[in-house]
């Protein structure tokens, strides 16, 4: 009878350490996984957030004034600068159409590593364009 109680309660195997340590890891791995993949898309939300303000900050400025004005086209230009901000590689522009114009920004698409080199946030169009390859846009129009 004792025997068989401590046959009982000899505790572990070495195969049931093995095996947790192996569970661990690997969940352990999947989660710094989600957190990489988080951080990836968080950074390209926040891009396309910065990139958007910066857009719309474009075309406040150009709004307010008329469309030759010295001011605008410094506070344009004012904007195109800080347009890097927004991204590395980041470019603004403002195009005219007759009353209606567009300021857009593009700048080189975030590209998840783990995925093959697959972009992050793919644009579709910008504005009436399509995007370029490889790069993110936004664009707004407004009227003059």
């Amino acid at each position: 009878m004792n025997s068989t109680r401590r046959a009982l309660n000899r505790g572990t195997s070495l195969i049931e350490v093995m095996l947790a340590v192996a569970l661990t890891a690997v969940s352990a791995l999947g989660l710094m996984a989600t957190q990489l993949w988080i951080a990836r898309h968080a950074y390209a939300a926040e891009v396309h957030e910065r990139a958007a303000l910066i857009a719309d900050a474009v075309a406040e400025s150009t709004h307010v004034f008329d469309a030759s004005d010295a001011v605008n086209s410094a506070a344009v230009e004012q904007w195109k600068r800080r347009g890097a901000d927004a991204a590395p590689g980041a470019a603004v522009a403002v195009l005219s159409r007759g009353n209606a114009s567009v300021a857009m920004v593009v700048w080189p698409a975030i590209r998840n590593a783990s995925a093959g080199g697959q972009i992050i946030d793919p644009a579709t169009g910008c504005g009436d364009a399509p995007a370029p390859p490889g790069m993110a846009c936004v664009a707004i129009a407004f009227a003059q």
